[in-house]
């Protein structure tokens, strides 16, 4: 413990900490008396949500130590939310936004998220995604990408940032420079980004740019080598990247946050404490702390930290000044804009445009049988709407960290609130890949004259997945398939609808396709090689 003999110092410390804890009614002591010693900002996760509402209370209690303080919640309102971590989302997340590419769409769905947090109280959501995602492969981006494509990413992110700070809440584009283009998910190990400097000009920093004309006031890092800037230090630790780079050559003046400082990529070699004064030393201006570690002992170890490291001479005191003058200025300026816009009331749970968007993000298929090969399963009618006594199989995978395995998502609960008679099954890697038994016993012969449904999210990145439908599509050819997450690009089943996302909204848009429920949006179709097109019958 440092000794309390440098309070300039422990102020400065506390004033560049973002911090997680734990409760829903009001802040524990330790962190009031971190607020009252110049701590600039806390973050809600999921573990501090019950409704909107009760998020509202909790807020005003934050505020009433320190009415400037930076309140940030991580709520991409899709894949990764805070807000309906429990309920699941009803907005279907920004691979739908960008696959539907209606930008008034994308700022409308940003606004009703912003219009629910400010609401709530909160002055900083930590998005956008930024990132370009690549690689089809990416193990912790996908879905939260607005898509493949530069031109896409850099005018959705544009519009998010629009109509999120529309609402009277502060946007961050994350994570800097571009995490679509790695295989490796940074809670466990350190990404590394290929490419030389010019190609990742020209593919991964124009949403970044995109979001600085947008007027974002806030850029998160990404825990990630990037050899072609810095083949030494992560981006978040290194002034190449944050000084030279953002600050210099792309001229970007406001805040610089870290992604989650206890994720194994800048851990693993540094410890937080050391990855914190890395960070600072680096450029960064806050680091965000409390995904994993939300207590007392974990704010103290990071403070003490920086203390230490200006007083041996490791962190100059005028960079972590400078840091603090940022985050200060950061919350004058979010807090004096979110006073601008009139505080209603929260959605809770309710979304009409994030239903609009997630039904227009549906994309549907049929294909012709083979000639040879299994018929199709008597009394199962492949063509939609689906008859009665639809059996539905969910192939489950383990969520990376950043996204609340416990969140509802899937098309079994919807299509059963649409038809009573729906049976379901959900099975995981060990159940599906343990013996062909068990999908027979569990998906195929529930399923014997009646309608087969298999919902699959990001089977691309999941070997078992994709193996447990082949060889469900081998013995019922005439099943719907129905693709949660990135798309393969392959088209499979007797008919194949492709959602873009995995949220509550998604599986509902998908549940009234396959029920027949007229309200839903017109879809582009596909055609059996899995492009837009014309329907193939």
């Amino acid at each position: 413990m440092v000794p309390s003999s440098h309070p300039a110092l422990e102020r400065l410390a506390n004033s560049v900490l973002q911090p997680g804890f734990v409760g829903t009614t009001a802040p524990p002591d330790w962190l009031r008396r971190r607020i009252a010693d110049g701590l600039g900002a806390v973050v809600l996760f999921g573990r501090n949500i019950v409704t909107p509402e009760q998020v509202a209370v909790l807020t005003a209690a934050l505020r009433a130590e320190n009415p400037d303080l930076i309140i940030a919640v991580d709520e991409e309102a899709g894949d990764v939310t805070r807000m309906e971590a429990w309920t699941g989302a009803s907005r279907p997340g920004n691979l739908a936004l960008g696959a539907v590419d209606d930008i008034d769409l994308t700022e409308r769905v940003a606004h009703d998220i912003g219009r629910e947090l400010h609401a709530a109280g909160v002055t900083l959501n930590y998005a956008p995604s930024a990132d370009v995602n690549s690689n089809p492969l990416n193990p912790v981006i996908g879905v939260r990408s607005f898509g493949a494509r530069t031109d896409v990413v850099s005018r959705h992110t544009a519009a998010w940032i629009r109509g999120l700070q529309s609402a009277g809440v502060a946007a961050c584009a994350k994570h800097f420079p571009g995490h679509g283009d790695t295989v490796v998910d940074p809670h466990f190990g350190l990404p590394q980004v290929g490419g030389g400097a010019e190609e990742i000009a020209r593919t991964a920093l124009p949403p970044f740019i995109a979001a600085m004309e947008s007027g974002v006031r806030a850029v998160m890092t990404a825990h990630l080598l990037v050899p072609a800037y810095d083949p030494a230090l992560p981006a978040t630790l290194s002034p190449r990247i944050l000084e030279d780079l953002l600050r210099g050559e792309l001229g970007f003046d406001g805040m610089v946050v870290t992604d989650g400082i206890e994720m194994g990529a800048v851990t693993d070699r540094y410890g937080s404490d050391g990855a914190a004064v890395r960070a600072v030393a680096g450029g960064v201006d806050a680091v965000c702390v409390g995904g994993e570690n939300a207590d007392q002992p974990t704010v103290e170890l990071l403070a003490n930290a920086l203390v230490k490291a200006v007083l041996e001479g490791e962190l100059p005191e005028d960079r972590l000044a400078e840091a603090s003058t940022r985050v200060r200025a950061f919350a004058a300026w979010s807090g004096a804009w979110s006073r601008t816009v009139a505080r209603g009331t929260g959605t809770g749970g309710g979304s009409e445009v994030g239903l609009e968007a997630a039904r227009r993000a549906v994309r549907l298929g049929r294909r012709r049988f083979p000639a040879t090969g299994p018929v199709p399963e008597a009394g199962a009618e492949p063509l939609l709407p689906l008859g009665a006594g639809t059996h539905v199989v969910e192939l489950s995978p383990v969520m990376n960290p950043a996204v609340d395995g416990s969140t509802p998502w899937g098309v079994a609960g919807p299509l059963r609130a649409l038809r009573p008679d729906t049976t379901s099954v959900r099975l995981t890697e060990p159940e599906a890949s343990g013996s062909d038994d068990v999908l027979d016993r569990s998906a195929l012969a529930p399923a014997r004259g009646r309608a087969l449904v298999v919902v699959v999210r990001d089977a691309a990145r999941h070997r078992w997945m994709s193996e447990a439908l082949a060889r469900l599509l081998r013995l019922r050819p005439d099943a719907v398939v129905v693709e949660m997450g990135v798309p393969t690009g392959a088209a499979l089943g007797a008919v194949h609808l492709i959602t873009h996302g995995a949220t509550r909204v998604s599986g509902i848009a998908a549940a009234e396709l396959l029920a027949g429920v007229t309200r839903h949006a017109t879809s582009p179709t596909l055609t059996a090689t899995g492009q837009v097109g014309t329907l193939v019958p």
